[in-house]
């Protein structure tokens, strides 16, 4: 199976965007190892060493890449 790199970043509201404020990291690189993209966004989440993953779902963005 290959090696994900996986991501997940809270986009702003519409008011904290005009105020400035930029995307927020939520989970930072995380290393795994899946079948494919989606599989490893959800083993990242699920095997996160953090209690719980603070983020509005509706602003959330999950980036997951190929290794290499």
């Amino acid at each position: 199976m290959p090696l994900f790199d996986v991501a997940i970043l809270e986009r702003p509201t519409k008011k904290e965007a005009e105020e400035g404020q930029r995307e927020r990291i939520v989970l930072g690189s995380v290393s795994v190892v899946a079948a494919d993209e989606q599989s490893a966004a959800i083993s990242a989440v699920m095997d996160s060493t953090e209690k719980e993953i603070k983020v509005d779902r509706a602003r959330m963005v999950v980036l997951a890449r190929p290794f290499g």
